[in-house]
């Protein structure tokens, strides 16, 4: 029977990035991954190495949850990776930067 379970994961590859993605096969998937057959980004960029994942109760709420990750910063990806999750709200906040002006 297919499990209807679904996860969102976070790679780390080669080149330092990160990369997110969702399946329902975990193990499956960072196989694929590992033997150059995943995602066009992570062929260019072995080895990878599993950094993070989640499991959700369907395929939906784990593409949800990629999709969100896949728009944060590096630092709020690595305080997921590192569960430091106290980091994550001061780090979703917007950084204004203001010109200094001198009269």
């Amino acid at each position: 029977m297919l499990s209807l379970m679904a996860w969102t994961y976070i790679l780390r590859c080669g080149d330092g990035s990160y990369y997110v993605g969702s399946t329902r096969d975990l193990e499956r998937r960072l196989s694929q991954h590992a033997a150059g057959e995943g995602a066009a980004y992570t062929r260019r960029r072995l080895p990878v190495e599993l950094m993070w994942a989640q499991e959700s109760d369907s395929i939906r709420t784990a593409y949800e949850l990629e999709k969100q990750v896949q728009n944060w910063s590096r630092a709020k990806r690595e305080a997921l990776i590192s569960g430091r999750f106290d980091l994550l709200p001061d780090l979703a906040k917007k950084r204004v930067w203001r010109r200094s002006t001198e009269s």
